[in-house]
């Protein structure tokens, strides 16, 4: 993050909030989108790329059904239309007050509450529509295929049958009913209050229907698998453990929707480099 905001960022911010002071404006660039964070008042998303500007209005109606599902904490809501400026698509969400705890730390069951909640949250059709079909993408490629398919063949030698035995592990753990899942449940993108408190959950774009282990595997990588032992109940704990070791929970919910992989050369070198270092928690 930076407090110096770049001149393009800072015009684009006041066209979509016309008459909101930027003597406070913060600058945060993500992974898809530059952010003008405008505190206690929005988050100005901008796209950086045009798979970015193609997206994001999908991504903002997304936010607008989850904030509405009835969710017991936050969710940012959409402020302004998506607007165009050029060839960037821009968004001003609500303000999520609180802050992201430090790696390692977190309260069980404030942890398990969070987990519950996504869990037990009703599927309507409506929140289906925006999440699309479960497992499969639009286009019918499958996440298991494109691992399968894509990613194993590049593995190095030494890897390639123990990639395949992570990934049989994961076909072979028995269905469950598919919930909404976050995707990314690090820390920043968690909002607690100074006494612990929950706050609100941000940065949504990786929300899917699928099996609520992998939320649960976030949790434990980012906050402690102890943590994470203690939150949730052993079924959900072996699960978490087997999508973690699938390359890694935070690599592989981006092939979960099932889309291609853009790049995929880049995604294999940082599986190598988590199975070289693999940090996951160890099978019983």
């Amino acid at each position: 993050m930076s407090d110096r905001v770049p001149g393009e960022l800072l015009e684009i911010a006041e066209a979509l909030m016309p008459g909101t002071s930027l003597k406070a404006a913060r600058f945060a660039r993500g992974g898809i989108h530059d952010v003008v964070l405008l505190p206690g008042v929005a988050a100005v998303r901008v796209s950086q790329r045009p798979l970015g500007t193609a997206e994001l209005p999908q991504r903002t109606e997304l936010l607008r059904v989850i904030a509405a599902a009835g969710l017991p904490f936050a969710v940012p809501e959409p402020l302004t239309p998506v607007m165009m400026f050029g060839e960037r698509a821009a968004v001003a969400v609500s303000w999520l007050d609180g802050a992201g705890l430090p790696d390692g730390v977190g309260d069980p069951v404030r942890i398990g509450e969070l987990l519950g909640a996504l869990r037990e949250l009703a599927i309507t059709p409506e929140l289906r529509a925006v999440l699309g079909a479960p497992r499969t993408y639009t286009d019918g490629h499958h996440w298991a295929d494109i691992l399968a398919e894509e990613v194993i063949p590049r593995l190095p030698g030494k890897w390639r049958d123990e990639g395949r035995r992570r990934l049989e592990a994961a076909l072979a753990l028995e269905p469950v009913q598919d919930c909404l899942v976050h995707g990314d449940l690090g820390g920043e993108n968690i909002h607690w209050s100074a006494d612990g408190e929950l706050i609100g959950v941000l940065d949504w774009d990786r929300a899917h229907l699928f099996d609520p282990a992998v939320d649960a595997a976030t949790v434990g990588w980012v906050h402690g698998w102890d943590n994470l032992r203690a939150a949730v109940d052993d079924a959900t704990y072996r699960r978490a453990q087997v999508w973690d070791r699938t390359f890694g929970v935070t690599h592989l919910v981006a092939a979960l929707d099932g889309r291609p992989l853009a790049h995929v050369d880049s995604y294999v070198r940082h599986i190598v480099a988590w199975l070289e270092h693999d940090a996951g928690p160890q099978q019983p």
